[in-house]
């Protein structure tokens, strides 16, 4: 018995490499008028330095699709996990990661 592939089917491989993901604390978007970039970047306590973990490139409309699937993802994670909690109270990137500061 031979399966035929739905013409609208996409076969989406996954190597183990990519499986594994890249942790990501923070991401910068930044945008042109022909492409959205977004950069996860893994910030480390105590390491004054980043570097970009990894990088995605889209289209607007692509960046729009994205939008829309996270916040329907997150709606529903809501749903059955309860309201993501924001800490709104710093402002800027939370280079520190509440360590003391010094000074000099």
């Amino acid at each position: 018995m031979s399966q035929e592939q739905n013409p609208n089917q996409i076969n989406i491989e996954l190597n183990e490499e990519i499986a594994e993901g890249t942790y990501s604390n923070l991401a910068i978007i930044t945008h042109s008028s022909s492409e959205f970039v977004l950069d996860f970047i893994r910030i480390m306590p105590g390491v004054p330095k980043a570097k970009v973990k990894s990088r995605v490139v889209m289209t607007p409309e692509h960046a729009k699709k994205l939008m829309r699937a996270l916040a329907d993802n997150i709606a529903k994670y809501e749903s059955v996990q309860g309201v993501i909690n924001e800490d709104n109270s710093q402002q800027g990137f939370p280079l520190n990661f509440g360590a003391p500061t010094t000074e000099a």
